[in-house]
């Protein structure tokens, strides 16, 4: 199995299906706000938020997919089964709380798959520590820091426009959303698909493919961008009804100030190079706004379900990572 292309080429394409899968999976991220506010219905919502998904490598540096490549397990143990048990684990556990309705986390399922099939094939000395451990903590970053600046918005927001009539602030903030929802698309599609960068640049490193130096061919940016964004267009329903009106019922101006707190939020984490959870993001963002209202306004049930989700979701998709890579020995 180790050099043969038909192995590489198979490994880049069901990379490539993960990364659609991602913008399947968490298209609900990007369009939530704007369909439960009623902008925009949720078939044109999917063609805006893929647009934007597909331009964002226009916008960012490489930095995440960096992360991904080499900051996660030690590149020079990666080989064609550690790339398949981590792919495997992942889309496993996608498919599973996408199936269930779920919004866990793609990035951190990767992540987690990342990590298992690492420790299968070198036990923990595999693993780089640091940059596991920046990743690790922005599943408490992110949505906090979306929590945090959702919250400000909106009080923000309700001071400056104190004098307007409710359906004067609802007109303005209608338009404002389109800007918003865009900006989030934007962050989640160069945060989200670099990380399927890093791992197509990691596959073809260890196959000799970069030379000596690793980095990432425009050829991998271009197609990631092309999956995430045909994933988002084909987009994922069930999650779209939790994110946008269980959790909370949200007004265009909550939905204006939870994009921009999210879109704001992952612009940070790609300038940093930190592979943060879209998903984790929004609904904190969600969250957040609903909390400014009144605390009861949020269904704290649902939020905790959802936190869960987000525990589990590195081991148990390292775990399966792990299984799939002994069965790739095994069948290899």
């Amino acid at each position: 199995m180790h050099d043969a292309l038909p192995y590489l080429v198979g490994l880049i394409v069901v990379a490539l299906g993960f990364d659609f899968l991602n913008g399947l999976h968490d298209a609900a991220n990007s369009i939530a706000t704007i369909v439960s506010t009623r902008v925009l219905p949720p078939q044109y919502a999917v063609f805006w938020a893929a647009s934007f998904n597909f331009i964002a490598f226009l916008f960012f540096g490489l930095q995440v997919a960096q992360t991904v490549g080499t900051g996660i397990v030690m590149p020079n143990i990666v080989n064609d089964y550690v790339i398949f048990g981590a792919l495997m684990g992942a889309i496993a556990w996608n498919l599973l709380t996408w199936a269930l309705g779920i919004p866990s986390s793609s990035s951190h399922a990767l992540i987690g798959g990342l990590v298992g099939a690492g420790i299968a094939k070198g036990g923990t000395d595999a693993i780089v520590w640091s940059g596991l451990i920046k990743t690790g903590s922005a599943i408490v970053v992110s949505p906090a820091l979306g929590f945090f600046l959702a919250l400000l918005l909106v009080l923000a927001v309700s001071w400056i426009f104190v004098r307007k009539t409710p359906l004067a602030v609802d007109n303005i903030f209608r338009s404002l959303q389109f800007v918003s929802a865009s900006l989030y698309s934007l962050g989640h599609g160069g945060n989200d698909a670099q990380k399927t960068m890093g791992i197509i640049a990691v596959l073809l490193y260890s196959h000799g493919r970069l030379g000596s130096e690793f980095h990432i061919p425009f050829w991998v940016v271009l197609s990631c961008q092309t999956a995430m964004g045909l994933g988002t267009l084909f987009g994922g329903w069930r999650i779209v009804h939790t994110m946008g009106s269980r959790i909370t019922k949200l007004t265009p101006m909550q939905g204006f100030c939870a994009e921009t707190a999210g879109a704001i939020t992952l612009f940070m984490a790609t300038g940093l190079g930190v592979p943060v959870s879209t998903t984790h993001t929004i609904t904190g963002a969600i969250v957040g706004v609903g909390a400014a209202r009144r605390v009861s306004a949020v269904r704290w049930n649902i939020a905790k379900d959802i936190v869960v989700a987000w525990v589990i979701t590195m081991p148990m998709s390292a775990m399966i990572a792990a299984l799939f890579y002994a069965l790739g020995r095994l069948v290899g």
